[in-house]
């Protein structure tokens, strides 16, 4: 018989950093128990991060919904007791422990990551499904069996095995952005009606985006979504480690739920940890719970976007853009202005939460993104990427539009004159005898277009403007506070300096071309394209 190892409740598995920026383990009590003393976790990715935020976060829903802040049963009686709780939570500054250790006390069984019958978040059933070596475990390395990365952080012989630590991680990781590349079991092959794909894990298909506080505590707090979009109580908290059965069936489409509880712990594939010692040198992957993701709105994290559809309205989530600084998609995650996008239910929450006088008007958020990219079929992960801005609270949360506008319309004036740049660098390309022919290329059977030099060098040029201009507009955005700030005043401030930076690029681009390019060529000239150029930011300067 196996024996049990690692309980995740007692011992260091989750990475946190502390004010110092050092990093350390923590066990899941003690996480809860000092959650205030730690800005933030820490872990190998942003992504695993997320996951692992989530896993806790089903804990604290759990816990809060059947406890009242002393440990006593109390189950929530509607969303205005639920209010209230997370509000004497946020007014205590740290996590009440007695309700927290009562509960997870009577679910330590369910913990040990290793266990011959009931390992935690795994399933003995996946011995029958597609093998791994833990270096596909990792995120960092990200190998598939044909498919090996070149360069990564970890080489040699620790590439064939992790610590329980470490895996603990991964588990959860995996769990929540697997690729596509796992295949059913032969005895599901044998089926005579073919299992359904379930996709990338469920947090692999969303735009994810989460709040960050001044401290570990206050950022699961401000995650802690205690109502729905409709000002009432979610269902019956049901995390998977309580469930009687562990379920098994691979591939399996399932009911939407309808508690966070149940959603933060999806089981989107089923895994089972492979030990030698003490050490994990791989793991076993079947398909796992999959569902309809259009009009999932119990996901509070991700941003939506709408869909055409004839019959009804129909909203998916909206993976982010990874070639993209965040603030540039602000849109996404506000208020509806023009009742096209559905705003994240985490943002929802939180403007709950300030209508009521919870938390402060001015108070300071990190807005986080972060996403997985996949390559071709979503059969490896290309890429794995994340941001983070401030502003102050009333910015994205207020019901006041006209706040909202005066960022959009900031961001659609940056967008402008990168149009500028992009108009510059194409003439200033022409100019130097660079190509502007577009015309369709047969490639192989098929017709490819193939961009001209002239439009490759614009569009560098344009994402050089970004660059330049990313940490100037990072920094107007958190310095500005509506309380204290004059809108119009406060947007003429960020034109100018706007500007400035184009007007800087652009002197820097004319001072490379050739001599040749300042006459130009077929009625393009250099000297011409910056004169224009400087005329346009002359223009939006008045």
């Amino acid at each position: 018989m196996e024996e049990k190892m690692f309980n995740l409740l007692k011992e260091p598995w989750i990475c946190v950093m502390n004010k110092e920026c050092d990093i350390s383990e923590l066990s899941v009590l003690e996480l809860f128990e000092h959650a205030h003393e730690y800005v933030d976790l820490r872990g190998e990715l942003a992504t695993q991060d997320i996951a692992i935020l989530r896993v806790l976060l089903a804990i604290l829903h759990t816990v809060f919904s059947r406890y009242d802040l002393n440990g006593k049963e109390s189950k929530l009686k509607d969303a205005d007791d639920a209010l209230d709780r997370w509000e004497n939570i946020w007014k205590n500054g740290r996590f009440p422990m007695e309700p927290l250790r009562v509960y997870l006390e009577s679910q330590i069984e369910r913990f040990w990551l290793i266990h011959p019958d009931r390992p935690f978040y795994q399933c003995n059933y996946a011995k029958i499904g597609t093998e791994y070596t833990a270096a596909k475990l990792n995120g960092n390395l990200s190998e598939s069996n044909d498919k090996i990365r070149l360069f990564s952080t970890v080489s040699g012989k620790s590439k064939n095995f992790m610590s329980f630590s470490e895996a603990a991680r991964w588990l959860i990781y995996v769990n929540a952005y697997d690729d596509t590349s796992a295949k059913p079991s032969s005895e599901a092959k044998k089926l005579s009606e073919k299992l359904p794909s379930p996709g990338v894990g469920w947090l692999g298909k969303l735009g994810l985006l989460t709040i960050g506080g001044n401290n570990l505590f206050e950022t699961l707090l401000l995650n802690m979504v205690m109502q729905n979009s409709n000002k009432s109580l979610y269902g019956s908290e049901r995390p998977i480690w309580e469930r009687e059965i562990v379920p098994s069936d691979e591939r399996k489409e399932i009911p939407l739920p309808d508690n966070l509880a149940e959603l933060y712990t999806l089981q989107s594939r089923r895994l089972l940890l492979k030990v030698s010692g003490e050490k994990v040198i791989g793991y076993y992957l079947l398909g796992g719970d999959f569902f309809e993701k259009n009009n999932a709105f119990i996901e509070p994290m991700t941003v939506w976007a709408k869909q055409k559809s004839k019959t009804e309205e129909v909203y998916s989530p909206r993976r982010h853009d990874p070639s993209k600084q965040f603030w540039r998609e602000f849109g996404s995650v506000i208020p509806e202005l023009d009742g096209k996008d559905k705003r994240p239910g985490i943002i929802s929450w939180l403007g709950i939460l300030e209508e009521e006088g919870i938390i402060d008007i001015n108070y300071l958020l990190k807005v986080r993104i972060a996403s997985v990219q996949y390559g071709k079929e979503e059969s490896f992960i290309f890429n794995v990427f994340s941001d983070t801005i401030s502003m102050h609270s009333t910015l994205i949360l207020s019901l006041n539009q006209e706040l909202q506008k005066v960022i959009m319309n900031q961001v659609e004036f940056c967008d402008k004159l990168a149009g500028y740049v992009r108009e510059l660098a194409r003439d200033f390309n022409l100019a130097a005898g660079g190509s502007g022919d577009t015309s369709e290329m047969k490639a192989s059977s098929l017709k490819k277009k193939k961009k001209s030099t002239s439009e490759i060098v614009a569009n560098l040029l344009k994402e050089r403007f970004y660059q330049y201009i990313d940490e100037p507009f990072r920094k107007w955005l958190c310095e500005y506070n509506p309380k204290v700030d004059d809108a119009v005043l406060k947007a003429k401030e960020w034109n100018r300096q706007c500007i400035k930076i184009a007007e800087n690029l652009g002197r820097e681009m004319i001072s490379e071309v050739t001599s040749q390019a300042i006459f130009g060529r077929n009625g393009v000239s250099a000297a011409g394209a910056i004169n224009k150029f400087m005329l346009k930011l002359k223009k939006e300067a008045q």
